[in-house]
C-alpha cells in the first residue's frame, strides 16, 4: 500500500522550519526576498499555507513583511547587532550557572554530541550547519538550565545571531570555536558554576569582537538554489 503522506503538500508548520533551518544555515541571506509565488512553487503549496509560514518567521523575526513589497529576511542595524550579542552577554552566563547545578550524564552526552556534530560541519566546509548547530548547543544549555522565561529569550536571541553572522562576521572563527564549547562541557561536568559563568560571558564577548560591524551589501542569490529545490 502507498504510503499517502509522502504525497501530501508540506504543512504550513513544515515549511516554516525548512524556511528557518535554511536561514540558520546561511543558505537564505538576510536581504533576500521571499515571494510568495516563489515559495509556494517551491513546495508545491497555495499562497494561504505559504502567508501561514512567512507569518510564522516574521514572528520569530526571522523576517520583515512590508507592505506592498512583500516578505525579505530580515537585516539587523549595527545598532541590533549589538543589543543582540549585549544581551545574550547579560543572560546566559547566569545560565550557564545555573545549568552546572542541574546538569546531568545525559545532558553531558548531548552537548558532546553537540560538539562532535560540530566539528564534523566545520571538516565539511560546511559552516552554515556548524553555525546552527553552535546556536543549538547555547539553546541547550539553557534547556538545562530549566528556566523557561529565559531559555525562550535566548531561544529568540540566538536566532537573531544567525542573521547578525551571516551580516558581520569577519572570519570563520565567528562561529563559536570548538575549544569554547569543550571549556564550558568540562564545566558544566564538574559543576562549576563560577566557572561556566565565567566562560560563556568571555565567549559571547570574544563573538561579538570578531564581528565586523559596518553595512553590508545585500546578497543576490536565488531562492530556489538556497533550498536546494
Amino acid at each position: 500500500m502507498n504510503d499517502l503522506s509522502q504525497t501530501r503538500p508540506p504543512s504550513a508548520e513544515a515549511i516554516a522550519r525548512a524556511l528557518t533551518q535554511a536561514v540558520h544555515e546561511h543558505r537564505v541571506l538576510p536581504g533576500m526576498k521571499l515571494s510568495e509565488d516563489e515559495v509556494g512553487e517551491i513546495f508545491g503549496v497555495g499562497r494561504t499555507v505559504v502567508r501561514q509560514a512567512l507569518r510564522a518567521l516574521a514572528h520569530q523575526g526571522l523576517l520583515t513583511i512590508e507592505r506592498n513589497r512583500g516578505a525579505f529576511v530580515s537585516r539587523p542595524s549595527v545598532k541590533e547587532a549589538r543589543e543582540v550579542f549585549e544581551a545574550r552577554a547579560l543572560l546566559e552566563p547566569r545560565t550557564a550557572r545555573a545549568a552546572a547545578e542541574r546538569t546531568t550524564a545525559y545532558d553531558i552526552a548531548l552537548l558532546e554530541r553537540h560538539i562532535d556534530l560540530e566539528h564534523a560541519a566545520l571538516d565539511a566546509d560546511q559552516t552554515g550547519v556548524a553555525l546552527n548547530l553552535s546556536g543549538q548547543f547555547h539553546i541547550e544549555i539553557a534547556r538545562i538550565a530549566d528556566q523557561a522565561t529565559i531559555a525562550d529569550f535566548i531561544r529568540q536571541l540566538v536566532s537573531r545571531s544567525s542573521l547578525v553572522i551571516a551580516l558581520y562576521w569577519r572570519r570563520r572563527n565567528a562561529l563559536c570555536e570548538s575549544h569554547a564549547h569543550h571549556a564550558l562541557v568540562k564545566a558544566l561536568r564538574t559543576r562549576d558554576g563560577a566557572t561556566a559563568e565565567d566562560l560563556m560571558k568571555g565567549h559571547l564577548l570574544d563573538l561579538l569582537s570578531q564581528l565586523d560591524l559596518r553595512a553590508q551589501p545585500d546578497a543576490k542569490l536565488s531562492l530556489r538554489d538556497a533550498l536546494g529545490r
